[in-house]
C-alpha cells in the first residue's frame, strides 16, 4: 500500500491549480547586491582562522559565549599598541574565573548524561559490567586465544559518542589498525583482554577509562562516555 500512496501524493501535487503557478511567476525578485569577498589577503584568512581556532578551543572547554566585540577590541588594542584596558593581574583572574566555572558546568552536564546512560545500559540483557565500570556486550563470540596487555593486536573498530556521532572508524579508512595493547586508553586495554581472536564486542567506556577530563582533539569532548565496536583480528605481528 505504500507505493500507491506515494504516487497519489505526487498526482495531487501535480494537479494544483495553475493560478498558484501564475502567481509565482508574478513575484518580483529583488536585485541582489554583489557580495564583497571577506578575505582579501592571506592575513585576512589567517586572522579569521585564529579567531575560529580560539573559539573552538574555548567552546570545547565549556565556555558557551563571549563578547566577540570585546575580543576583537583587545586584539586591536594590543596590535596597535593602544592603552590596555585591564590590569595584567585582573586579566589572568578574569580568564581563570570564567574557565573554571565553565569547566565545572561542563563536568556536571557531561557526567550527569554519562552516568544516566551507563546506569540504564547496565540493566539491559547481554550487557556486562566489570569492577572498573567498563561495560561490554558480545556481538559475536569466538573461541581462541586472548591477548595480554603486553601483546600487539590488530583490530577493526568504530568509535562513537552517546549522540551517535562517529569520531573514528577503521572501517571507513578501509584497513584495520595494529598497536601494542598497553599503549591505548584503559577501557581498550581491559576490554580487549576479555576478547578471544575473532570476536566482536561493543564497549561502553566511562570517561575515567577513556580520555578523561580533557577529551581528545576536536571530536571527543571532556568527560565523554565512548561507545566502541571492536573486532579482534589477530594477536602479534
Amino acid at each position: 500500500m505504500i507505493k500507491p500512496l506515494i504516487i497519489a501524493g505526487l498526482v495531487a501535487v501535480s494537479a494544483l491549480p495553475t493560478f498558484a503557478q501564475q502567481k509565482t511567476k508574478q513575484k518580483i525578485i529583488p536585485k541582489q547586491n554583489k557580495v564583497t569577498p571577506m578575505f582579501e589577503s592571506k592575513i585576512d584568512s589567517a586572522s579569521y582562522a585564529f579567531g575560529l581556532s580560539m573559539a573552538r578551543d574555548l567552546k570545547k572547554r565549556g565556555l558557551k559565549n563571549l563578547n566577540g566585540k570585546l575580543v576583537a577590541q583587545a586584539i586591536e588594542d594590543y596590535f596597535s599598541e593602544s592603552p590596555i584596558r585591564i590590569k595584567e593581574e585582573d586579566e589572568y583572574k578574569a580568564i581563570s574565573d570564567v574557565l573554571t566555572a565553565a569547566a565545572e558546568d561542563l563536568k556536571k552536564e557531561q557526567t550527569a548524561a554519562g552516568d544516566s546512560f551507563l546506569a540504564q545500559n547496565k540493566t539491559k540483557a547481554g550487557v556486562h559490567t566489570t569492577t572498573s565500570g567498563l561495560q561490554y556486550e558480545i556481538i559475536r563470540d569466538a573461541v581462541g586465544p586472548k591477548p595480554l596487555a603486553t601483546d600487539s593486536v590488530t583490530v577493526n573498530y568504530k568509535g562513537a559518542l552517546l549522540s551517535g556521532k562517529v569520531f573514528d572508524s577503521s572501517y571507513d579508512r578501509g584497513e584495520p589498525i595494529s598497536f601494542q595493547l598497553n599503549r591505548v586508553i584503559q577501557g581498550w586495554q581491559e576490554g580487549l583482554q576479555l576478547m578471544p581472536v575473532g570476536a566482536h564486542y561493543r564497549f561502553y567506556i566511562p570517561y575515567q577509562l577513556g580520555y578523561g577530563e580533557r577529551g581528545a582533539g576536536n571530536d571527543i569532548p571532556p568527560f565523554s562516555v565512548l561507545v566502541f565496536d571492536v573486532e579482534l583480528l589477530k594477536i602479534g605481528g
